[in-house]
Parts: structure tokens; sequence; C-alpha cells
């Protein structure tokens, strides 16, 4: 189950979060986030196992509480956003295939900046402040 737990894990990174596993994959440490993730939640394992929960119901569980500090996702909130208000570069990045390199870049931009501010959690994901300071922090990131 481990194993298993670990590929979902890493699926659910590389989808909503290439940002991380970019800078994972960047300093080879993969398999230490993943091994110390697992760490966190093998008391969780051994009670759900204890309890007589079936496999699925763990594997449900154990992901979700994997998966907690990853949610929601900054890449698809930022990737969104130059989406919508900056569809030519969009559409620019997107071709020359470097799109998701730069929107890791802006996540940390945003980290240090908006985001320490103002917060990133899934109840301030319609705030229009907050999405006007990406837009802000995307529009002169763009300019270069």
């Amino acid at each position: 189950m481990e194993s298993l737990l670990k590929e979902k894990l890493w699926a659910h990174i590389a989808h909503h979060n290439p940002d991380l596993m970019l800078n994972l994959q960047a300093d080879h440490s993969v398999t230490k986030y993943l091994d110390e993730k697992m760490k966190g939640i093998m008391p969780m394992i051994a009670q759900l196992v204890a309890e007589a929960k079936p496999q699925y119901i763990i594997q449900e569980l154990c992901l979700k509480a994997l998966t907690s500090d990853l949610i929601p996702s900054k890449f698809h909130y930022i990737r969104s956003i130059i989406e919508e208000d900056f569809s030519d570069d969009f559409e620019r990045l997107k071709k020359t295939g470097i799109l998701t390199f730069e929107v890791a870049n802006l996540i940390t931009i945003c980290n240090a900046t908006v985001f320490k501010s103002l917060g990133f959690t899934t109840d301030n994901l319609e705030d229009r402040h907050l999405r006007y300071a990406v837009i802000a922090e995307i529009y002169y990131y763009l300019l270069g």
C-alpha cells in the first residue's frame, strides 16, 4: 500500500504542483520527500487497518492527508490567470514550451510577495484583492 500511495501522491504533485515536482527533481530529493510524507501518515494507516477499514477507504483518507498541504494549487491558480488575463502571453509561452517553468517562477515570486502577505487558501481563492495582486506580479514579470 505504501508504494501505491507514493505513486498516487507523485501523480497528484505532477498534475497539481509541477513547481514542487521541478524543485524536488532539481534538488534530487523526490524519494526523501515522498518517504517523509509517508512517515507522517504511518500512524494513520495503522489506526485505519486496526479499525478494519476497507483498502479503498484507507487509500482515499491517506491520500487526502498526504495532499492537504498541497491544496489549493498555486500552479493552476496562476496558470488560469495568465490564460484569462494575458492570453497572448499564455499562447506564446505554451507554444515555446516554457509555460510550466514560467508559472513555477511566478509561484516563487508570489510566495515572497502576495501569498506571504495575503495568504493562499481555499477560503480566499475568490478574493479579488488576491487576484489583482497576482495579476500585478504577472504583469511586472512579463514586462521583464
